[in-house]
């Protein structure tokens, strides 16, 4: 184990990953909050979104909240990826080209940290937002002996046709800046990252948004301020390539791909022993409500399966609501149930 700034590195040596190809010094960044109490049945496993850091996702951690570290002992595994944990970005390789990681070879590195770095074989509870939702149903499918209760919010199961069809726009954008060449980007596409962000504008927030001009209690004077504000540098300060390798892991995302379930989707829902709690948002357009709702019935083992859709005309980011105080409320009051269960 070696530290970062504000975190730890898992060195989890050579890793054989799920596509055959052997990770050389592969490298789990991770942050913990709270105290592990003495049974190591306090801990709550809260792995990242798209893009995001750590301390992107803090917000959520605090006294009296649902993720309240003076209860529980929290730990952020930061996805491969995001610059913190390997990716292409801190990667350096002869060849140029990064190996394609999955959820699934995520997962089984963040149990080797789980249980070599602290000794847990239980978690009170798996948190995740968007690509971490998808996490946490990996998670409980995956490892159904170590998980207790599964939190999936604006995530699901596997990539939608849809969920897809949005990603390729982003690719698109992204790699059609001139920066993009011989299969990876060179230099920053100041282009590419803003023409990103405008697609996003449109799909990560709803019609309804837009339509009522919630934009304005953001303190917006008009919609492109509101746009060129928020989402022109949304992912400015991020690496391109990076982004492209959590597409990519994005795009591939489905528990039943693997040799314990062999593509049988019925059957990678069925191995789920947890509590489950899926939480789309109302409004979300990619990581639709209704592929949750297909998915809840599925769900024939676990303790328990709920489906609570956040209320909110904030889209996918109803998931992620940093300022959206009844959104965030509706998320804590859901989740605190869910751990008294």
């Amino acid at each position: 184990m070696t530290a970062g700034s504000d975190y730890q590195i898992f060195e989890a040596g050579d890793v054989l990953l799920q596509s055959g190809v052997t990770f050389p010094s592969l490298r789990l960044a991770y942050k913990t909050y709270g105290t592990l109490n003495a049974a190591k049945d306090n801990v709550i496993l809260y792995p990242t979104s798209f893009g995001a850091q750590h301390h992107d996702t803090e917000w959520l951690i605090g006294p009296g909240g649902a993720l309240d570290p003076a209860r529980y002992f929290i730990i952020i595994p930061n996805l491969f990826g995001n610059g913190l944990s390997s990716s292409p970005s801190n990667t350096p390789r002869d060849d140029g080209a990064f190996p394609a990681i999955s959820y699934h070879d995520a997962v089984a590195v963040q149990r080797r940290l789980l249980e070599q770095q602290f000794g847990i074989t239980r978690l009170a509870l798996v948190y995740g937002w968007s690509m971490g939702g998808m996490q946490a149903y990996h998670w409980a499918a995956c490892h159904p002996d170590m998980v207790e209760r599964a939190a999936v919010v604006c995530g699901s199961a596997r990539c939608s046709p849809y969920n897809h069809v949005f990603l390729d726009a982003v690719k698109a954008a992204l790699t059609a800046d001139p920066a993009y060449r011989d299969g990876r980007f060179v230099e920053k596409p100041v282009a590419g990252l803003r023409a990103m962000g405008r697609i996003y504008a449109g799909w990560a927030m709803s019609y309804e948004f837009y339509r009522d001009a919630a934009w304005r209690e953001q303190g917006f004077a008009t919609q492109e301020d509101y746009l060129a504000g928020v989402w022109d540098t949304a992912f400015a300060h991020r690496d391109a390539n990076n982004l492209l390798t959590q597409i990519a892991i994005w795009q591939g995302g489905d528990l039943s791909n693997c040799a314990a379930f062999g593509g049988d989707l019925d059957r990678a829902l069925g191995a789920i022993t947890a509590r489950m709690l899926l939480m789309p948002g109302q409004t979300d357009r990619y990581f639709d409500w209704r592929d949750n709702e297909r998915e809840l019935p599925k769900l024939v083992n676990a303790r328990s399966a709920q489906l609570r859709p956040i209320p909110s005309i904030h889209g996918h980011r109803a998931g992620n609501p940093i300022r959206i105080p009844a959104d965030r409320d509706f998320i804590n009051a859901n989740v605190s149930t869910l751990l008294k269960s």
